[in-house]
């Protein structure tokens, strides 16, 4: 029953940081560290990573509608801008998928430590704050204006994500921020672009694991893929309105308050 709450716990936290540019693996191995999963570190390494499949699907139903190129209620016009949509969408994954697959056991090896989470959330928390304190015009206002050599540029940017504490959606918005995207577009096209990504992510664990699980371990993974599942839909709501009032600034003092939080508690409690 304890290790049901503890996947509880952590589908919260999984639901939450997805969507905030805060690094959701960055917090899950953080989280990992105080209420540690007791089973082997294959199952550990690979919930922590198939847990985003409740937050895929959170995607998929609130934006259900303007996923579907096959919806009945869209004209042709609107059909084929969705398919066009979902051909920007996986050109902006390939780059962190061809190194994701190619380097997925060294980046674990190497980065998967609370030191490389801690200065990631201080350094990309700087440069979040960095950014937004300029003053940018948005020159892409809606995915018309979104080219398919931009989502390719803000699919190099998904590539610093790899690195636990960088965070994938902020990564993403901030870069196609930065290439001249509105708020509004950056952080829908980056909703869009973790459903394949994340997908991709969760099935590589999964096949690595060979699907080796016991009947509990895999209803504890339900769990806390529901649980992300249902935070995941309060925490998109909440960020598509919050951008619509503030900028990212705030997220970017706490991702670097947190970030000397873990190492004074890493380097000089422990």
């Amino acid at each position: 029953m304890i290790e049901i709450l503890k996947a509880v716990l952590l589908g919260i936290v999984q639901g939450i940081t997805e969507w905030l540019p805060v690094s959701s693996t960055g917090h899950m191995i953080l989280v990992d560290e105080f209420i540690k999963l007791n089973f082997s570190d294959l199952y550990v390494n690979t919930f922590l990573v198939v847990i985003q499949f409740g937050s895929i699907l959170a995607v998929v139903s609130l934006f259900f509608h303007k996923l579907n190129p096959f919806s009945n209620k869209k004209s042709l016009k609107e059909k084929k801008d969705t398919i066009s949509l979902w051909i920007k969408v996986i050109i902006a994954i390939i780059p962190s998928g061809v190194i994701g697959v190619l380097f997925d056991d060294k980046i674990d090896e190497l980065f998967y430590n609370p030191v490389t989470v801690a200065l990631a959330l201080i350094v990309y928390g700087v440069i979040m704050i960095y950014i937004e304190s300029g003053n940018r015009t948005s020159k892409v206002k809606d995915f018309s204006g979104l080219s398919y050599k931009l989502a390719f540029a803000i699919g190099v940017f998904q590539c610093l994500a790899l690195i636990p504490g960088t965070s994938r959606s902020g990564s993403t918005i901030i870069g196609a921020v930065l290439l001249g995207t509105s708020r509004f577009v950056a952080t829908e096209f980056s909703f869009f672009m973790a459903v394949p990504t994340m997908l991709g992510a969760s099935a590589l664990k999964l096949m690595k694991a060979g699907f080796a699980f016991s009947s509990y371990e895999w209803i504890v993974l339900g769990i806390g893929s529901l649980v992300a599942y249902i935070v995941s839909i309060l925490a998109i709501k909440f960020l598509m309105d919050y951008i619509r009032k503030h900028d990212f600034k705030a997220f970017g003092y706490y991702r670097i308050i947190l970030g000397f939080i873990v190492l004074a508690y890493f380097y000089i409690l422990m």
